[in-house]
């Protein structure tokens, strides 16, 4: 079983960014907070020295709960103030750091109530903290949902407001899209998303651009079971037991149609994973 290490007042896993110090909630150490991340570790998003992670023990510790709501700073005008990213940092991030056994877990097409609080609860279980890539059409119709992802620590992420093809469209399209979901996380969560992934992957100049004027770096992924297709829950655990390898991004889904058949590969894999010995990981709130 995988050990949650929790050091106060040691660097986030994600560049740029302090992890929350001090000792875990008790709502923390109700959720278990199996399989997740140490926060001691450096960064996974950027080059860095190569981090240590916890060794594996009998007796896990949880670590310590983000915060429900983390409100983005604020302009002499009251508006959020975006934060301005580097030229690397704007490139697509599609894996991390190889040198430590961890994984990122990533759920896009959301919120869906059929699947969302199935998911949250499976999470829960093992105490595992996700990346939720929310459509705008979808959390503007199921803001209960989205405050429920974010009240339970997972990191809140940008996947447009309708999910096109950003590749064909103008700036000004790409910038409605992206800004006006931005804006209604925002006031649904108090958090300002950081992190944007393209549909389908599917970046372009134009999009990477305007994620950087928001501040948001991107986020790709490097194992795709194809969960969207319905290819079979055997078929997807055993595409993502066959890919996952150490620094991994891993792509599921959560809406966008029936989504039974993820939900019951994660049953199975997020178990196997931890008994290997993976850490899970999200970016801070």
């Amino acid at each position: 079983m995988s050990l949650l290490g929790a050091a106060a007042g040691c660097r986030s896993p994600f560049a740029g960014e302090p992890s929350a110090a001090g000792p875990p909630s008790p709502e923390a150490a109700e959720a278990g907070a199996i399989g997740a991340a140490p926060t001691g570790s450096p960064s996974q998003w950027a080059a860095s020295p190569t981090p240590t992670l916890t060794s594996a023990t009998s007796s896990p510790t949880p670590s310590p709960a983000p915060p429900a709501s983390a409100a983005a700073p604020a302009g002499a005008t009251g508006e959020p103030v975006h934060r301005v990213l580097t030229e690397r940092e704007s490139k697509p991030v599609y894996e991390l750091d190889a040198a430590q056994r961890v994984v990122a877990l990533t759920i896009d097409d959301g919120p869906d109530p059929r699947y969302t609080p199935t998911v949250l609860a499976l999470l829960q279980q093992y105490g595992i903290r996700a990346t939720f890539f929310l459509i705008g059409e979808n959390a503007v119709e199921h803001p209960e949902l989205v405050r429920e992802i974010a009240d339970r620590g997972h990191h809140i992420a940008n996947h447009t407001w309708t999910h096109p093809d950003l590749r064909h469209m103008s700036e000004g399209k790409v910038r409605d899209e992206l800004e006006r979901t931005s804006d209604l996380l925002h006031r649904t969560t108090g958090r300002l998303p950081t992190w944007f992934r393209a549909p389908g992957g599917d970046w372009s100049p134009v999009s990477l651009k305007v994620a950087a004027d928001l501040g948001m770096r991107n986020m790709g992924w490097s194992v795709d079971p194809r969960d969207w297709a319905r290819p079979g829950t055997s078929a997807i655990t055993e595409r993502i037991l066959r890919d996952v390898r150490p620094g991994a991004i891993v792509l599921n889904h959560d809406g966008g149609g029936d989504r039974s058949q993820t939900v019951a590969a994660l049953k199975t894999y997020l178990p196997t994973l931890i008994d290997s010995g993976y850490f899970f990981t999200a970016p801070p709130n």
